[in-house]
């Protein structure tokens, strides 16, 4: 019997925004988080006052498996009559009809208890763009098992995010999304001195940034269930 050569899919895809790979954005976020989501690259990360090095690793653990990014649409199954090269496919469509987006005002602040990157004034554009992406590529996504809706609603949902989630497999999409780069987990367990040194790092690192501008589509993916999210590709909106 003659060898199979498709390709592996991975265990899971995602759309992000994603500044360019090399970029004063990229190095700052990749940095941050201690990993280049091209190379896979472990980095160095920044000395924070006040915050062990073992701390700072501990507490941006989870965001460094996810890559420096905001969410468009977020991590998902392909159903099986789907491949990666369907979802190529799909967002190379959107990049033919979105357009590029300026992103004003990112700054570093608090978010439902963790560090992000998060503009400080409404993106209107940015949010339609978002659930432009999320109705696209829905009918490539495998819907959540009961297993998974269970755990989203252990964090208490909203009615409306709950209906988000039965409709469309995350409850924090479409009048619920907020776009943000997570910079940490929680941050419950460190005391008010380490938190605000953490946010004074984060602000010297990323609030003397160049505007950003939603200028691109980042496809990545986790390879097998647990690994780390790579960049696989980027695609440019139009101007």
């Amino acid at each position: 019997m003659a060898n199979d050569t498709r390709r592996a899919e991975p265990y899971r895809v995602a759309l992000y925004w994603s500044p360019r790979p090399g970029s004063a954005a990229w190095e700052a976020g990749c940095g941050w988080l201690g990993r280049d989501t091209a190379t896979s690259e472990a980095l160095t990360q920044p000395q924070v006052p006040g915050v062990a090095p073992a701390l700072l690793e501990q507490i941006t653990a989870d965001p460094r498996r996810y890559g420096f990014h905001a969410t468009l649409k977020p991590p998902f199954r392909l159903r099986a009559d789907q491949t990666l090269a369907s979802l190529e496919a799909a967002v190379d469509s959107l990049a033919q009809v979105l357009a590029a987006c300026p992103m004003p005002g990112l700054k570093v602040g608090m978010l439902d208890g963790f560090l992000a990157l998060r503009p400080m004034a409404p993106l209107p554009r940015v949010q339609a763009l978002a659930a432009a992406c999320v109705k696209t590529l829905h009918p490539l996504a495998e819907p959540p098992s009961a297993q998974e809706l269970a755990r989203r609603r252990q964090a208490g949902l909203t009615p409306q995010q709950d209906a988000l989630l039965k409709a469309w497999g995350y409850p924090w999409v479409l009048g619920e999304f907020r776009f943000h780069c997570s910079l940490t987990s929680r941050l419950d367990a460190l005391d008010q001195v380490q938190r605000e040194a953490l946010m004074d790092a984060a602000r010297e690192r990323f609030d003397g940034l160049p505007a950003q501008r939603l200028d691109r589509l980042s496809v990545f993916i986790e390879l097998t269930a647990g690994a780390p999210f790579r960049l696989h590709r980027q695609w440019e909106l139009r101007p």
